[in-house]
Formats: C-alpha cells, structure tokens, sequence
C-alpha cells in the first residue's frame, strides 16, 4: 500500500494551487484508505490520545462534539501535517503578498509551530468531529491565537449518502458591500478538502481585495458524520 507521505508528493499540487487561488478550496480525492477512516473512527473512544472534549451545544456552537487531540499526535496524523504544510505555505505567502500583508510563512511546518511556541500557542489543534442525527456545526473560523495559518484542511471519514444523509460541508464567502455567497461541497470518504481558514484574496478593477470566509456543516438527516480536522498552528488552550 502506498504510504501517505508518497501520496500526498504524488498529487498534482500545481492543480491544487490553481484551485485554492480561483476557489479557496480544492479536494483531493481518496487520500486514506477506507482502513485509515476506520481505524480513526474507531480510536475515538481512546481517552488516552485527546486533551479536550467539546460538546459543541453547550458554546452554541452546533450539535455535536469534537475532541483535540494531544501531542505526540497518531503517526499517520502528524505525517500528514508536517507533509502537506509546505505545499500550502507557498499558496499563503501569495495570498498575503496580493493582500499586502506583511507576513511570510516558514517552509516548513516546525517553523510554524517554533513561532507559535514562542508566544505560548503550546496545544495540538488537530481534532475528530462526530455528529449524529440532528447535528450541524455553526459558521466559524479557526484561528486559535494572534499566530494562525491562512489555510486548513479537514478530511472526511464516512461515505456521504451512505454512513449518513445531510452533513453536508458549508462555505461562505463575503466579499464587501455585497451579500455572502454559500458554497457547498460534498467529499467522499477518504477525501481531503483544503480551504481558507480566514480570507482569500480576489482580483477586483483595481487589484486584489480580501474575502472573509467561513466554514460550517448543514444538518445530519440521519446515521452518524465524522471528520479528521487538521490545523496548523498551535493553541494557547
């Protein structure tokens, strides 16, 4: 079986960048194993490997719950982190050079998290999601602390229309002086969806202007949805 760091350097990343650039999103398909999906789904119930539990209707953040887990993050989580960080960082420092920020992301990820380190961002933010019937997650961001990276992903672990009807995955994009737009993807099993944690930019008459967006998920019909988000800058709780 081929091993995720191979996977991830054999996608096609000049697609990947072109997408996120045009969209603020792109997916990569069938990046884990039905095994992987299982063998996440089934550690969820481990104490041992998370540091928090969140059940989300307490905050009104939605219906459902969410775990962090704790470093050492799993192996197969941490070598998709520290893999797929430096594809991304090029794609952010663009952004940021279009927008005028004045930021440049690290190439690689333990430079990311040396920066967080030093501002006392400390905690894993890599979680699992599971949401029964009834379940949703409000529109929001992650970012965590003053130190936060533009772009995050999160992969899907159940087979939509199968595992679970509804659940659907919602972006919303609010470009100024303008009603937000609502954008709706549907990954499969074993997918990854790469989108921005904040904002993007977007080319305008005059150059390019910054586009909040934010990320949610509509209403589980029924069965159960679970997710693998990976964030990645650290926490300061």
């Amino acid at each position: 079986m081929q091993n995720i760091t191979s996977k991830i350097a054999s996608v096609n990343w000049q697609n990947i960048t072109e997408e996120m650039h045009h969209k603020g999103y792109a997916i990569i398909q069938n990046l884990l194993t039905d095994d992987q999906c299982q063998e996440l789904i089934d550690g969820y119930n481990d104490t041992t490997v998370y540091r928090k539990t969140v059940i989300m209707e307490r905050y009104r953040f939605g219906l459902g719950e969410y775990k962090y887990f704790n470093y050492p993050l799993p192996n197969l989580i941490e070598n998709i982190r520290t893999d797929i960080y430096p594809k991304l960082a090029p794609i952010a420092n663009l952004w940021f050079k279009a927008l005028n920020i004045d930021k440049i992301f690290p190439v690689t990820h333990q430079e990311l998290l040396q920066q967080c380190h030093e501002i006392n961002q400390l905690k894993a933010t890599v979680l699992i999601l599971k949401y029964g019937k009834g379940g949703h997650n409000t529109l929001h961001q992650d970012l965590y602390g003053d130190i936060f990276f533009p772009i995050q992903t999160v992969i899907f672990l159940n087979e939509p229309d199968e595992d679970y009807t509804g659940g659907e995955f919602v972006l919303t994009q609010q470009i100024p002086r303008a009603q937000s737009k609502a954008i709706v993807v549907k990954p499969k099993k074993g997918d990854m969806l790469i989108f921005t944690t904040n904002f993007r930019p977007m080319k305008g008459t005059k150059g390019y202007y910054r586009v909040n967006m934010k990320h949610g998920v509509s209403e589980i019909h029924s069965g159960e949805r679970h997710t693998l988000g990976i964030i990645f800058h650290d926490a300061l709780s």
